[in-house]
């Protein structure tokens, strides 16, 4: 499609909204093997390489394990580095996801999620990103078009910040919010530029004056203080992710936290989901108020690290919740959102029931008629006091 460049509102996919503020932040390197759904965005990227729009050098690879690889190497010479993928492209890249966060490399990847093979399926799930979700990465997740462009903005300053410096993972849904157009508002490329600002690597393999070691060898005696501090730093992301959403907010207009909560204040239910489907939730939390049902949603924005502190207190006083995931984690306990959410419940006082719900593999609707649904067995559990199944599949 072509892309509107034009300040203010205007029509755009989200793989073409990503691809822009990618042009806007102009970084050093990226390096791409095209995969569906994401395809378009390194294509749209690689025309404003091609007329000279951005200083950028694409690299072109043989595979995904290449373009992380390739990616790596550029981090740890000093450059500034983005990329993206989806699903078996992701999976690809497994070993080097590893690499990146534990080298401490502040690469920024575009995940556009969608379902793991076997058996092969180019639509939406969360298969793909939940499965990297342990690997070290900061992961913001997106609903719309509009949060997934500025959400990739904001993610270059929350990796490059020093306290950090972990690489960051923006994701959005195949084929629902990559290919579908949404009305957003870009900013001026001036206004992205100031606030990612330039990139200066403190340590970097380029650096003679002060060299440095990457990937060295680390045995039992020292390999467990890089994973402390691996671990600490991104415990500490989450402050950071809350700064730079507020500070988004005061330049721009649109503040982002942890969460987005949806008529949570006096709710006696809620489901809590990731992404796009958050949006077709929030339309059945809309039909229940209007018959008195005291219902609301809870969308998680910051996956990783897991915000288990203010995700509880925001549920504290909720009666029963249902935890969808758009993937199953194959452990017999629910899906990963879940059981994270589950978890996080335990130290309240006052704990609501709570159960777990796989929907929408391999890119199957989920309607607003599945999310009424899901609230009816939210009712029957706040009457009965009990939840009859713990986890099943819906959308079936």
């Amino acid at each position: 499609m072509a892309i509107t460049m034009t300040k203010g509102q205007t029509g755009l996919t989200g793989n073409a909204a990503i691809a822009i503020a990618m042009k806007q932040i102009d970084p050093d390197v990226c390096a791409a093997y095209p995969i569906t759904p994401s395809t378009a965005v390194i294509e749209d990227f690689s025309s404003f390489v091609a007329d000279g729009k951005v200083t950028t050098e694409l690299i072109t690879v043989e595979s995904e394990h290449s373009a992380m690889s390739a990616c790596i190497g550029a981090s740890a010479a000093g450059a500034r580095v983005m990329t993206a993928t989806s699903s078996q492209g992701l999976a690809l890249m497994w070993e080097m996801l590893y690499i990146a966060s534990g080298m401490r490399l502040p690469i920024i990847l575009t995940n556009v999620n969608r379902a793991l093979s076997a058996p092969i399926n180019i639509h939406c799930d969360h298969s793909d990103s939940m499965g990297a979700r342990d690997a070290g990465w900061i992961q913001l997740y997106s609903e719309t078009v509009q949060e997934a462009y500025d959400n990739l903005i904001q993610a270059v300053r929350i990796a490059e910040d020093k306290n950090v410096l972990l690489p960051a993972m923006v994701c959005f849904d195949g084929f629902i919010t990559s290919h579908a157009i949404e009305n957003i508002t870009l900013l001026e490329d001036e206004e992205v530029k100031k606030f990612v600002g330039e990139y200066r690597a403190d340590r970097y393999l380029l650096d003679t004056d002060r060299p440095s070691t990457y990937g060295a060898m680390s045995l039992p005696d020292v390999y467990i203080e890089f994973k402390h501090q691996q671990s600490q730093a991104m415990a500490g992301a989450k402050d950071v992710v809350v700064e730079i959403g507020k500070e988004f907010g005061r330049k721009f207009g649109r503040t982002y936290g942890l969460f987005d909560s949806y008529r949570l204040e006096d709710a006696e239910t809620a489901i809590v989901i990731l992404n796009s489907a958050a949006g077709t939730t929030k339309v059945a939390v809309d039909e229940l108020r209007k018959q008195g049902k005291k219902v609301g949603a809870l969308r998680p924005r910051l996956f990783r690290p897991f915000p288990f502190k203010e995700i509880a207190g925001e549920l504290s006083h909720v009666k029963a919740v249902a935890v969808l995931d758009r993937v199953d984690s194959m452990s017999g306990f629910g899906g990963p959102l879940f059981n994270e959410v589950r978890s996080a419940l335990y130290d309240n006082e006052k704990r609501p029931r709570v159960f777990s719900r796989i929907y929408g593999l391999g890119g199957r609707d989920y309607k607003v008629k599945d999310a009424l649904g899901v609230f009816g067995e939210l009712e029957k559990v706040v009457e009965t006091g009990k939840v009859e199944t713990l986890q099943k599949y819906i959308t079936l």
